[in-house]
């Protein structure tokens, strides 16, 4: 009413049952005083309520309601672009194994425990590809190494059901919360079935929203995870080092720890020869560690389990490709120093 906007005399609203898990209070010292910022205001945090609250109310459509202008959020270039580079920090953080192309459709196979989605360009939009990735996400995070759900009922089947409502709600939640949107066209398919299962049991709403708050914990927590290990990562400063082959004197610049930036194990040692466009040479140390030699050290981030690496630099002169005998001669010396 304070816009205006009134509902149409005999319309009737919908009653509601909605609930409240967190809410905002003052952040305090260890004094119990309010954290005071920069700006001279009081700091506040969301906290998770011990005992969750449940209020009731009844809503009505927009189509309900005489004199409401139409909504038209306003979402700039940059917001849409950081929400899809979330949504993509997601997907790298989960860890997912995900392949494109292989189908014209989206589904997750829990025998293989891989995400399969079409290529990119197929869908209407990027935050459409989000959206349905995120979905699929939901149900990866069913696993019985993650959030162990009933994964084995086929298409149409009472579980098969159940699980797609809580992907869905899921994926609606993680939308809401990424900016990226959530297109429920996506899976009218289920909808008769939904139906179906809630008339039959009005309780599994609860247990399916319930799972998918869940699902959004885990995936988010994923995020949280990944985004701690890069803060708390190093600068580092790698150490240069002499070595000579066949007579010539080359440059090489170790940096071990690098690794960490990676957050693989320290597993070995690895030497990268530039400028070589062409020679690769893996094998094995003395330890049974996988030792390898590459032209170009940005591919060792699609390499498992390596440890540290070198480069070697011929510098502005050029003093032409190493050999095959030269590229072991180098990795002796480097991983006897």
């Amino acid at each position: 009413q304070d816009i205006g906007a009134q509902v149409r005399k005999g319309e009737k609203g919908t009653g509601i049952q909605y609930w409240k898990f967190t809410e905002e209070q003052i952040l305090r010292d260890d004094h119990g005083k309010p954290v005071i910022n920069a700006e001279g205001e009081k700091v506040k945090q969301t906290v998770r309520l011990e005992r969750p609250r449940a209020f009731f109310a009844t809503v009505f459509n927009a189509e309900q309601i005489d004199g409401l202008p139409p909504l038209q959020p306003k979402v700039e270039a940059e917001q849409t672009w950081k929400a899809q580079e979330r949504a993509e920090n997601i997907l790298v953080a989960s860890g997912a194994v995900i392949r494109h192309g292989e189908d014209d459709r989206a589904f997750y196979r829990p025998a293989t425990d891989s995400i399969h989605l079409p290529d990119k360009g197929q869908f209407p939009s990027a935050d459409n590809y989000y959206a349905t990735a995120l979905h699929e996400l939901g149900h990866w995070t069913g696993h019985s190494s993650r959030l162990d759900r009933d994964l084995t009922g086929g298409f149409g089947s009472e579980s098969y059901t159940k699980e797609e409502l809580r992907a869905e709600i899921a994926s609606m939640i993680l939308g809401d919360e990424l900016g990226i949107g959530h297109d429920p066209g996506q899976h009218v398919a289920y909808v008769g079935s939904w139906i179906k299962s809630l008339q039959e049991d009005p309780l599994e709403i609860f247990r399916a929203a319930a799972d998918a708050e869940k699902i959004q914990g885990y995936v988010l927590g994923l995020e949280l995870a990944r985004e701690q290990s890069l803060q708390q990562e190093p600068t580092l400063e790698p150490k240069i080092q002499q070595i000579e082959i066949d007579g010539q004197s080359y440059a090489v610049i170790h940096a071990d720890d690098l690794v960490q930036q990676n957050r693989r194990s320290v597993m070995g040692k690895v030497l990268a020869i530039e400028p070589d466009a062409v020679f690769t040479k893996f094998g094995k140390d003395a330890g049974g560690r996988e030792q390898v030699a590459v032209h170009n050290p940005a591919k060792l981030d699609a390499i498992p389990a390596l440890g540290s690496f070198a480069s070697i630099n011929y510098g502005a002169d050029g003093f032409g490709k190493l050999s095959g005998n030269q590229h072991n001669k180098a990795l002796e010396q480097h991983m006897g120093r």
